[in-house]
């Protein structure tokens, strides 16, 4: 049997007067998708919070297992150091920038402190085809819809070099079109062997992009399924 690339132990988070994660596991086979579903307030989010390093290393109970080796990250920087890379349902994109400058931003192409924008923008044209957004790299991202800043999202953390992405509720504010435009990549990501978390509350969703499903209820674990076998 395939070890887990991703692997979350006895995992416990409190914020004051309030336990979000009681004993929470989580395993996630390399290359599959991931969904984890269950009702607000389960936990969904805080969990992938942990893992991401939103929550920092010492905030939390239990162990995080990556790729074998042991996390302790102290923020998002250093989960994404590793791989890991978090798309929230609030889109983290500066909308008076363009899309080539979102999508490397903090992690520009410059050279002595001067930007090469020739290389940025070849660069980020290769990750839009890539994702299958058709935009020029200098467009505003407050000149796109909602549905093409999801893209440029995946664009961005693909310049990161992901293996591990999350997303957090990411078709809630989509219409259909743009659901499955995601939907089809995710499962294009998965081709290419980028293992993939999903938050969602939509069962046919899950039903169609994901491999397995954890679900939460109240801040524990309460079954993990083989979707093909459900």
């Amino acid at each position: 049997m395939t070890a887990p690339v991703l692997e979350m132990r006895a995992i416990g988070k409190a914020f004051p007067g309030v336990r979000a994660l009681s004993d929470v596991t989580l395993n996630v086979a390399p290359g599959e998708v991931h969904a984890i579903c269950g009702e607000n307030g389960a936990g969904k989010s805080t969990l992938m919070k942990v893992l991401s390093g939103v929550h920092p290393h010492g905030s939390y109970d239990g162990e995080i297992l990556f790729q074998g080796a042991p996390c302790a990250f102290k923020d998002i920087g250093a989960s994404e150091a590793r791989g890991i890379v978090i798309i929230h349902q609030e889109l983290a994109l500066v909308p008076y920038l363009s899309i080539a400058e979102n999508i490397f931003l903090g992690n520009e192409h410059a050279r002595h402190g001067i930007i090469s924008w020739n290389e940025t923008h070849r660069h980020a044209a290769a990750l839009l085809k890539r994702v299958g957004l058709a935009e020029h790299p200098g467009t505003r991202v407050a000149d796109i819809g909602v549905g093409k800043q999801q893209l440029v999202e995946i664009a961005k953390a693909l310049a990161k070099k992901v293996k591990l992405l999350i997303l957090d509720e990411p078709t809630a504010a989509l219409n259909d079109g743009d659901s499955d435009r995601l939907l089809l990549l995710i499962k294009e990501l998965k081709a290419q062997g980028i293992t993939s978390i999903i938050i969602s509350h939509k069962l046919g969703e899950i039903a169609e992009v994901a491999d397995s499903v954890t679900i939460l209820r109240d801040g524990r674990t309460i079954e993990t399924l083989d979707v093909h076998d459900a």
